[in-house]
C-alpha cells in the first residue's frame, strides 16, 4: 500500500494505517519538536500530544496530499503552547555575553533570541529542510510572503552576527 492510500484508509478510521503513518513520520517530527523545545522530554510529550489529536481530528482532514503538513502545523502549535506556558513560569534575566574571544556567540542562541515566530521560519527551512512552498501551507500565507521574511530575518542575523563580532 503506497503512502497515499494509506493515508485515505487512515482518514476513513483505519487505527493500524494512522500507527503506520506515524512511525514513519516519527524522526522528522521528533526533529521538529526538538528544535523548538531543546528539550527531550518536551519533545516526547509534544509528539505524544500531537498523537493524541490526530487520533482525535484526522477525520477533519480534507486533501490527504497535506495529511503531513497537518501533523506538521498540529505539532509546531503543541510546541508554541508549551513554549509561552513555560515563559510565564520563568524568571526572565538579560545575561551580558563576554566581548573576549573566549567565550564564541553560538547561532542557536542569536537564534534562540528571535521571535517565536522568526525561529519557526528559520528551523522549517533549515532544520527540517522544507520548501518555501511547503512553509507557505503550514503558515497559511503566500509563499512570496515566506520568501520575503525568510531574506528578512537571514539579514538580521548576519547584523547581529557581525555586530557581535565587531564588539
Amino acid at each position: 500500500m503506497n503512502e497515499q492510500q494509506l493515508i485515505k484508509s487512515a482518514i476513513a478510521g483505519n487505527e493500524q494505517a494512522i500507527v503506520k503513518l506515524l512511525e514513519s513520520y516519527e524522526e522528522g517530527l521528533y526533529k521538529i519538536a526538538f528544535a523548538y523545545l531543546n528539550n527531550e522530554h518536551d519533545a516526547v510529550d509534544a509528539i505524544q500530544e500531537m498523537t493524541y489529536r490526530c487520533l482525535k481530528k484526522i477525520h477533519t482532514v480534507k486533501q490527504p496530499e497535506y495529511f503531513q503538513t497537518w501533523l506538521i502545523r498540529i505539532l509546531i502549535n503543541i510546541c508554541l503552547d508549551m513554549k509561552n506556558k513555560q515563559a510565564r513560569y520563568e524568571l526572565k534575566e538579560e545575561i551580558e555575553i563576554p566581548n573576549d574571544a573566549a567565550h564564541p556567540l553560538e547561532l542557536a542562541d542569536v537564534i534562540a533570541k528571535l521571535p517565536v515566530e522568526q525561529q519557526e521560519l528559520i528551523y522549517l527551512r533549515y532544520s527540517k529542510d522544507l520548501k518555501m512552498k511547503e512553509i507557505a501551507e503550514i503558515q497559511s500565507v503566500s509563499e512570496g510572503t515566506i520568501k520575503s521574511r525568510l531574506h528578512h530575518k537571514l539579514r538580521k542575523l548576519r547584523s547581529i552576527l557581525a555586530e557581535r563580532g565587531e564588539r
